[in-house]
């Protein structure tokens, strides 16, 4: 299983929404929010603002939000504080000469929250693509720049198809950059071992004994490393990443809820539906038809 794709296949549940922005000399502030998205500078310098020290933008550079953190884009370096705090949706012109203008995609999750793997990640990522080795990447940046500002029929479809190509290259880069594959800064060859398992196979009857039998370590030792490596106990990490499983499930198949519990690791679509009832706070059948009608 290809960790990456079951990612962006699991924040696809959530609304997508792109948007063309065009700043003059204020900057502004994104509240938090479940989720992931980016922010790609197409024209003009600009500071990211975060809780750390300001970081500078040039055109071409992509923001990765891994999870959705409190941020800020701005002309000159300043406190996150001092930005004016905008919410989701079109943005009316900035009065004055343009500064600089960025694309910003993101996918907001109704109901739960972004997977771990992308809660694992810092907070704010910043990538300078290589564009003379990956053209690919800005053939997409400028097909996203023109669909956004064009209203033609299938533009709704596109841009979602456009918004995963884009999110699945800048985690792509993330990786080639930090030099890790499949699970962020899990270096530990038991504790990757257990998570391979736990993704591609959720669906079976995990325990943690049966998990540090795949580790090859003592039951204690393994719960008390993959705590501390992944940040959450093994079951506790399980159990989400079942129902993102589900959720996706739910929104790309017609698959019956009795078809879905085995395939996520519940013996009975009453089982099933109560803990996803937990995550998400609606059923499930519920949730397909919001879906279907979103």
């Amino acid at each position: 299983m290809d960790l990456i794709s079951e990612v962006v296949r699991t924040v696809r549940v959530g609304t997508a929404g792109v948007r063309l922005i065009k700043l003059a000399s204020a900057g502004i502030r994104f509240a938090a929010f479940d989720g992931s998205g980016f922010h790609i500078l197409m024209r003009g310098t600009c500071w990211l603002i975060g809780h750390g020290d300001p970081v500078p933008l040039r055109p071409g550079d992509i923001v990765l939000t891994s999870a959705g953190a409190e941020h800020g884009l701005s002309p000159v370096p300043c406190a996150l504080a001092d930005l004016t705090l905008v919410a989701p949706g079109p943005l009316p012109p900035s009065p004055g000469p343009v500064s600089f203008e960025f694309l910003c995609g993101a996918y907001r999750l109704d109901r739960g929250r972004a997977p771990q793997y992308l809660r694992a990640l810092p907070d704010l990522i910043v990538l300078t693509p290589d564009h003379d080795r990956d053209p690919g990447l800005r053939s997409l940046v400028d097909l996203l720049a023109e669909d956004v500002t064009t209203d033609r029929p299938g533009s709704a479809a596109t841009r979602r198809a456009l918004l995963d190509l884009v999110l699945v290259q800048a985690l792509r880069q993330w990786h080639e950059r930090d030099g890790t594959s499949g699970w962020p800064a899990v270096t530990h060859p038991g504790i990757a071992a257990a998570l391979r398992e736990i993704h591609e196979n959720p669906q079976l009857p995990w325990t943690v004994g049966r998990l540090s039998e795949v580790a090859g370590m003592p039951r204690t030792a393994f719960s008390r490393t993959f705590t501390t490596t992944v940040g959450r106990p093994p079951m506790t990490y399980l159990t989400p990443w079942r129902r993102g499983r589900a959720a996706r499930l739910l929104r790309e198949t017609d698959a019956s809820l009795a078809r879905i519990a085995p395939q996520v690791g519940y013996a009975t679509e009453f089982a099933f539906s109560a803990a996803f009832r937990r995550e998400y706070g609606v059923a499930p059948g519920r949730f397909r038809t919001a879906l279907t009608n979103g």
